[in-house]
């Protein structure tokens, strides 16, 4: 689905908020400035932080496919993908939460503009930055590098979008003890999230979106940042998945920790719906959503009657009960 024309500019700042001290930590992407005019003086902005979205990846991003090694399990427990397999939409999600307060700056910016003003700095959104159990020690073989596959697909996610540079930031690695003991996985990156936060010593410019997945306490992770940090974190979103039938895993019902969403999602189409009624996507980054999703399954060439069809198409319905409401 086509960008409309009124995001031909990637984003739009105020000078204000390119002069805060922690934005070029922030938006992990290049600034551009258009013609200069020093004695120009700006309408000022309502100030919007920045959203970056933090992430696990196996059975997040893409799924581990359920392998273990004498009984240690190798990512994840997901056995409806194949390991390796990227979930339908996940890249488009990620993009349009990142967007999202990006595009709203550009549209005041460009409403409060004179025809004649061509002194436009511009940034990217947010680069996404990964928290995994991932061994640090490990790490010549797990490291997720540029020309990786997960890599490639989030700069192609933005160059889609006509978005340059945009794509996976930091990456915070665990170590062998998490690796091997579960029970540690959750606290690691939790620790791992503090460091990030501290790109924005100000806690002004960025507040984040973590998205993990209900296999590897990665909701204690989520959890524990919505109290102890409900003034960045804005929300948690949670992938349900299950090492059994298909069908069996049980969708558990949302709440709220110091007045932050936890949602729980089977599908990147029903987490952009529940993105969208909770103010932190427009309907058009949730119709993108959709089209990526249904683009991925017919790519695959994922027979109309798996499962895989089966789930897209129920958060489909809600996403159409979403934007039918909007």
């Amino acid at each position: 689905m086509p960008m409309p024309s009124r995001r031909k500019a990637i984003a739009v700042v105020s000078q204000a908020l390119l002069a805060a001290p922690a934005a070029s930590f922030a938006l992990g992407g290049p600034q551009h400035k258009v013609g200069t005019s020093p004695t120009r003086t700006r309408t000022a902005l309502p100030f919007r932080p920045f959203t970056q979205v933090i992430s696990d990846v196996d059975d997040t991003i893409k799924s581990s496919g359920g392998v273990n090694v004498a009984g240690v399990a190798l990512g994840g427990i997901d056995t409806q993908f194949a390991r390796g397999d990227f979930y339908p939409g996940v890249f488009q999600f990620y993009l349009e939460l990142s967007l999202f307060p990006v595009e709203q700056i550009n549209e005041s910016l460009v409403a409060s503009r004179s025809d004649d003003d061509v002194d436009m700095p511009t940034i990217s959104p947010p680069k996404v930055s990964v928290l995994t159990a991932r061994a640090e020690e490990f790490k010549a073989a797990l490291e997720l590098k540029d020309d990786s596959k997960l890599a490639v697909a989030f700069r192609k996610a933005g160059e889609n979008a006509g978005i340059e540079g945009w794509g996976l930031g930091p990456v915070l690695y665990g170590s062998v003890a998490e690796w091997i003991v579960q029970e540690k996985k959750g606290l690691r990156k939790f620790n791992s999230f503090e460091q990030l936060v501290q790109q924005d010593p100000t806690g002004r410019i960025i507040r984040y979106v973590w998205v993990g997945d209900t296999g590897e306490l990665d909701q204690e992770a989520g959890e524990t940042m919505l109290r102890e940090y409900p003034e960045v974190v804005k929300a948690v979103f949670l992938h349900v998945v299950s090492d059994g039938p298909v069908s069996g895993p049980s969708m558990p019902a949302p709440k709220l920790i110091n007045g932050r969403p936890v949602v729980f999602f089977r599908t990147y189409v029903g987490a952009a719906a529940r993105a969208v009624q909770l103010g932190l996507m427009g309907e058009e980054g949730l119709l993108r959503v959709m089209a990526a999703a249904e683009d991925a399954l017919e790519g695959a060439g994922v027979p109309r009657s798996s499962d895989k069809w089966a789930d897209i198409e129920r958060d489909m319905a809600l996403a159409s009960r979403t934007l039918s409401l909007e």
